[in-house]
């Protein structure tokens, strides 16, 4: 019975297999025949072939040589090593392209100069092994949990990852148990924020401080896992065009480095990434305090830092952070670093180790043991442009903070361990970099003031005035041509009368216009040299012009360090541009660059960005802004909360309130009175003239 059941399948299936190959017989015969024309409009048809065209064209290049077209952006290819790579990724060692190089030569060098912004920070390769590596060994789902048990913060229905790590354990036990996965949770969440700030510090000071800014030790005070180090040790490349796999320690000038920080659960994870990247030649020492042992002799401290990154912060009380800064300063290195929080307790903290560092520096030219060295005192190099005290700090009252953001392209383990999508992270902080030594005398004239946007100005005035200049010429030729055929008339008939001869046909007038070429010569000559409108109005320099990029870009980095700092973000507008800036007298000034002053220092006003510094003197009278402050009776600010915002202004407020609604209602109300009372007065007009008692 089963054999027969069997076969009856067979011959099931085999019918079920005919009628298919008919059906697909018929659908193939039904798709052979041609379908009827659909009636399409002339314009669509025009478009419809073009894109034909278009893809008939893609379709035979890509079935050629895929080396020879162009890839597109992000597009996988293999190159020379048999690694796989992404066409038009963006790297931390990619240069600028020719759109983006086009765009930075039209500000003027002394603005280019003064820009601070890096785009996004990527974590160096190695670093970015070596955490994955770590990742890899742990329990992914508990490294998730530990991440938002350590920075999570759950506001009701929004939620926000913190950055400060203050974990405190109740007993040795418990730090035993939970000090390792909360370190493994910092790595991976909190390590690449710190790195994209200390890395944006480093790569500030290197630009402004020069070549000649050799940094060949680091201590760093909170060293964590070690995020200063790598932060240092990518910034202060020897050859940056050098790629090699695992280069990032032997390319780097830093030879050694001491970390100082208690938290063993951090440490012990900064020894195991380094260890897993390899440390190379580097000498690394860990310590848990400052030794005697580590102080550097002031006069070889030049190529020493002081760094201290998100540390102050997470001191227990004002003496141990005073007590870590002096630290520092004896130290003898001979720049110190201060990275903290972009929050009002972060800001505060910078503001009061920022005039620790001053007073320490002026006692330090009185003490007659420091006279036979050539370092004394100490001044600010960045972000402030004085060494007076700082306009936005307020003991306990801050309101305002002097804090920048930085961007980091979110590495995918980042991204990961948050479980979110967003490929980039903003983290706002503090600093303040302090050097030993007097602050940088002054320079006498300022270079550096004209881009392209001004040489495009200058050479547009320079045609117009030498097209005024041969449109007069020719207005004087034809006037003295004129004048010299009605003088030629009268001598003719005089000569005629008096029965002398006629004069010869070489008595004409010479041309005047051989007369201008020096004066041409000598327009042109100063429309080179001279500029048209606001900073372009200078005198004629002929050193200006002769000065090499490497002399321009020393007087730069000397000039820059009175140049105004935008601590807010400028207000842009068609006409003028809003400028709330840190000024060499200790203020914060409102400057405002309108078109009249000049179309480069207009054109550098609007390309500039917050944390910038702005080289290009206001034209009119730069307006003090007062820090908010709260009067006794706890009545709100009195005055200066707008700094950093637009200014209201009263048009606009009488603009808004007649757009309301009670205006309105006014406004139809009175209308209606006024059509009432006309209506009134038209029929009592008409009574009085009927004779009708109204």
């Amino acid at each position: 019975m089963f054999c027969s059941h069997s076969g009856s399948v067979r011959v099931l299936s085999r019918v079920g297999l005919q009628n298919v190959a008919t059906l697909s017989s018929s659908a193939v015969l039904r798709s052979a025949q041609p379908n009827p024309s659909v009636p399409l409009d002339p314009t669509l048809k025009t478009l419809l072939q073009g894109v034909d065209l278009s893809v008939s064209g893609y379709k035979k290049t890509t079935a050629g040589n895929v080396s020879s077209r162009t890839l597109r952006e992000l597009e996988p290819f293999q190159d020379e090593h048999g690694d796989v790579a992404y066409h038009g990724m963006d790297d931390e060692r990619s240069v600028l392209g020719e759109s983006v190089q086009g765009r930075e030569d039209r500000k003027s060098p002394a603005a280019r100069f003064g820009s601070s912004g890096i785009g996004a920070v990527i974590l160096p390769v190695e670093l970015q092994r070596a955490i994955v590596s770590l990742i890899d060994d742990s329990d992914k789902s508990q490294l998730h949990s530990d991440a938002k048990r350590l920075f999570l913060d759950e506001i009701g229905a929004r939620s926000s990852w913190d950055v400060a790590y203050d974990v405190k354990y109740k007993s040795r036990k418990q730090s035993y148990r939970h000090a390792t996965r909360d370190a493994t949770a910092f790595s991976s969440v909190i390590l690449p924020l710190h790195y994209s700030a200390i890395y944006a510090v480093f790569h500030h000071l290197k630009h402004r401080l020069g070549p000649t800014w050799n940094v060949q030790r680091v201590i760093d005070w909170g060293s964590g896992t070690g995020s200063g180090l790598w932060a240092a040790l990518n910034a202060f490349r020897k050859d940056p065009t050098f790629e090699e796999a695992g280069s990032l320690v032997s390319n780097s000038s830093i030879t050694s480095y001491v970390g100082i920080d208690k938290r063993e659960g951090l440490v012990g994870i900064g020894k195991r990434l380094l260890q897993r990247a390899g440390s190379g030649s580097l000498s690394v020492t860990w310590r848990k305090a400052f030794h005697e042992s580590d102080r550097v002799n002031r006069a070889d401290g030049q190529n020493t830092v002081a760094l201290s990154a998100f540390m102050l912060s997470s001191q227990p009380s004002q003496l141990s952070k005073k007590q870590m800064v002096k630290d520092m300063w004896e130290s003898g290195a001979h720049t110190i670093i201060l990275v903290d929080f972009n929050t009002k307790a972060g800001f505060e903290n910078i503001a009061e180790a920022r005039q620790l560092l001053l007073d320490l520096g002026c006692k330090d030219l009185q003490d007659p043991r420091s006279q036979h060295l050539s370092f004394r005192g100490s001044h600010v190099v960045a972000p402030c442009p004085h060494d007076r005290p700082c306009p936005l700090y307020q003991l306990g009252a801050s309101r305002l903070t002097c804090g920048f953001s930085q961007r980091l392209q979110s590495p995918s383990f980042l991204r990961r361990t948050k479980h979110v999508k967003e490929g980039y992270e903003d983290i706002g902080y503090s600093y303040i970099v302090v050097q030993r030594g007097a602050r940088p005398d002054i320079v006498a004239e300022p270079v550096g003031r004209v881009g392209a946007v001004g040489k495009e100005a200058m050479e547009r005035a320079r045609t117009a005035r030498l097209r005024e200049l041969k449109r007069a010429d020719e207005r004087q030729h034809t006037a003295q041509s004129a004048s010299t055929v009605d003088v030629e008339t009268e001598n003719q008939k005089l000569q005629v009368q008096s029965g002398t001869l006629p004069m010869g046909p070489n008595t004409a007038a010479p041309v005047s216009g051989q007369a201008n070429v020096a004066d041409a010569d000598a327009i042109d000559a100063a429309t080179t040299t001279s500029f048209p409108h606001g900073d372009e109005d200078l005198p004629p320099n002929p050193v200006r012009a002769q000065i090499s990029t490497a002399d321009l870009e020393e007087t730069l980095r000397r000039e820059a360090y009175r140049w105004p700092r935008l601590v807010f973000p400028p207000l842009k507008k068609s006409g003028h541009i809003i400028i709330d800036a840190c000024t060499a007298e200790g203020k914060i000034m409102r400057l405002t660059i309108p078109k009249s002053q000049g179309k480069q220092a207009f054109y550098d006003a609007r390309k500039s960005s917050w944390g910038d510094l702005f080289p290009h003197p206001p034209k009119n009278k730069p307006v003090e802004r007062f820090q908010s402050a709260q009067s006794g009776h706890g009545d709100g600010p009195v005055r200066g909360d707008d700094i950093g915002k637009r200014a209201k202004s009263r048009d606009k407020q009488r603009k808004a309130e007649g757009r309301s609604y009670e205006a309105i209602d006014a406004k139809i109300r009175e209308e209606k009175r006024k059509a009432s009372r006309k209506e009134l007065a038209t029929e009592k007009r008409l009574a009085e003239d009927l004779d009708i008692p109204y």
